[in-house]
């Protein structure tokens, strides 16, 4: 298969260079390598060019995370398979790209997401998040699966995941009137469609964050956007509430465990979450200034 890499990227910092040279050692050499650049003024187009990537710049005003996705799989043509990785993501394998390509072969595959681990320096807190999250266990993720898995059958990220780019031009593409969560939505339509949502546990990246309590609550604003905004999700795959509270009480366990001096923290990281989504939930009541100094997202209110 012909493949593509695509990285949306805006002053990349230090972690950079280790995201190139990771991608630089994989075993699948990629055929095209592109970075979407939103005017950085660090070293950020420089280093990628270095590495043999083809740089399109864009001003940050254009940036849209749905949008400058699609933008990207329509300008990669002659790619069967396209790779979204972003800065922040460190290949921790010479094969992960291999194995996440390799999920193509099912031919009613359309989306493949790898596996990603906490970085050496994450908290115990988001540790947890990526072992939640990202088990040990591959999984395909169909319309019959769905039926058990509930919300948790759309779950993908673009910070590492692949598309099959007949079958998402087929399916009409990243959306690009979504705050975020562009992949788990295409994801869930695709499973309606017909095909399958693959998550690749042999795939191996490092990615993690450690959000402060506002940055906490501005992603959870988002979020709740986004939900009020798709209610055909809640209604085809059922509710995020259940998943939400499994998540916190196998947080604290863990922290119980592992990090006993964290619980506080949690606490008010979830009490962030749960304020910051209800608060998205009803945004559409709220004055557009408000949603701007609210949101991780500014770009999506003008």
């Amino acid at each position: 298969m012909r493949v593509g890499v695509a990285i949306p990227t805006l002053n990349a910092g230090t972690r950079w260079r280790d995201c190139l040279e990771a991608i630089r050692v994989q075993t699948l050499n990629p055929n095209r390598r592109l970075v979407v650049d939103s005017a950085s003024t660090d070293q950020t187009v420089a280093e990628a060019q270095a590495a043999g990537f083809e740089v399109v710049p864009i001003e940050r005003s254009q940036f849209n995370h749905g949008g400058t996705r699609q933008w990207a799989v329509e300008y990669l043509d002659g790619c069967e398979v396209i790779v979204f990785l972003t800065q922040d993501a460190i290949l921790a394998s010479q094969d992960a790209l291999g194995e996440l390509v390799r999920c193509f072969e099912d031919p009613t595959v359309a989306v493949a997401y790898g596996r990603q681990l906490p970085h050496r320096w994450a908290t115990p807190i988001e540790a947890h998040a990526r072992l939640f999250n990202y088990g040990a266990t591959t999984l395909k993720k169909d319309s019959v699966l769905a039926r058990r898995l509930g919300t948790r059958a759309f779950f993908c990220s673009n910070s590492f995941a692949a598309y099959r780019r007949s079958t998402l031009l087929e399916l009409g593409g990243f959306r690009r009137d979504l705050i975020l969560e562009e992949d788990a939505e295409y994801a869930a339509r695709a499973i309606n469609a017909g095909y399958a949502n693959m998550y690749c546990a042999t795939s191996l990246a490092h990615h993690s964050h450690d959000y402060t309590l506002s940055e906490q609550l501005a992603r959870y604003f988002d979020i709740g956007v986004f939900d009020a905004r798709n209610a055909w999700l809640r209604e085809e795959f059922g509710s995020h509430s259940g998943e939400g509270w499994r998540f916190i009480k196998s947080e604290f366990r863990y922290l119980a465990q592992h990090a006993p001096w964290q619980i506080p923290k949690a606490w008010s990281r979830a009490a962030a979450k749960f304020l910051g989504y209800r608060i998205g939930r009803i945004e559409r009541w709220l004055p557009a200034r408000l949603k701007r100094r609210i949101s991780m997202s500014p770009w999506y209110w003008r």
